[in-house]
């Protein structure tokens, strides 16, 4: 009881919100943060394609002790860790049962933690570099690899937005707990507080697609009147934005030291194919 109650005392929607700008807006003092973003993407492109069609699990536990280190370098939040260790065992456990229901034993394991390397690779790889960009580097560098600008726009306002509505869904909850009332009982293992905070957070969904659908007026024209349009169909001022992107040594370094461990990864691979298991 008191392990739970001191777990849900930590979690906050403000301690959340906190978490999540860090995320989102980037660690630009970190080693991760200040490459290019052009050298971030296509360094991602690789790590988020190239493991779902390897089967050697040597080079996959190889890539994940290298993204684990990528990681640690980007300071990747807590929060944001916790979340997706959950989500992966919580996805392995559940395979893992059904299998067992249609008459799957124990080997029916070792094909689904071959699964969990390539998606632990696969998140981990995403959560270092898009939590190492701010949203403008990250629109400025999918516009620089020749993503199109309505697309690398849109992530880069769902970024920018995220301030707003974390603070729109912040009042929200707050409006809908001074107006309810609480469990005057916890109950074992605070069930009822946790329903209560989960229905509250139900309610709150459909309110705050509202003011945000309000506001879409106003963030339409204020666009306009920076010139999103005229910016979007001219080279000229897609050319002066993008003019601070430049390619350096660190850049020069990071890419030969991640193609010089990929190619030993291989090699190594090769000749011990089964290290794991």
């Amino acid at each position: 009881m008191d392990i739970v109650r001191k777990t849900l005392d930590r979690i906050s929607v403000e301690r959340i919100k906190l978490e999540l700008l860090g995320t989102a807006y980037g660690r630009s003092t970190t080693f991760i943060g200040r490459l290019d973003p052009r050298t971030l993407l296509l360094w991602y492109l690789f790590f988020a394609t190239v493991p779902w069609f390897i089967h050697n699990t040597t080079v996959l536990f190889g890539m994940f002790v290298f993204i684990v280190s990528m990681t640690a370098l980007a300071r990747v939040s807590y929060v944001i860790l916790i979340i997706l260790t959950l989500g992966l065992v919580g996805q392995v456990g559940w395979m893992f049962l059904f299998s067992m229901l249609f008459g799957g034993s124990l080997e029916t394991l070792l094909p689904l933690l071959t699964l969990t390397l390539k998606l632990s690779v696969i998140s981990l790889a995403s959560i270092a570099v898009f939590s190492s960009m701010d949203p403008e580097k990250l629109s400025d560098g999918l516009s620089a690899l020749g993503v199109p600008e309505a697309f690398s726009f849109s992530l880069s306002y769902g970024y920018r937005i995220l301030p707003t509505l974390l603070s729109e869904f912040h009042q929200i909850l707050l409006s809908y707990r001074l107006r309810g009332r609480s469990p005057e009982r916890p109950g074992m293992l605070y069930f009822r507080n946790i329903f209560y905070y989960l229905r509250i957070l139900v309610l709150s969904f459909y309110p705050l697609m509202l003011n945000t659908a309000k506001r879409s007026r106003t963030t339409v024209e204020a666009l306009e009147t920076r010139g999103f349009t005229y910016g979007m169909n001219h080279p000229e001022v897609k050319k002066l934005r993008l003019s601070y992107l430049k390619v350096r040594a660190i850049d020069v370094y990071f890419i030969i030291f991640s193609f010089a461990y990929i190619t030993w990864l291989f090699w190594f691979g090769e000749r011990l194919p089964n290290l794991l298991y």
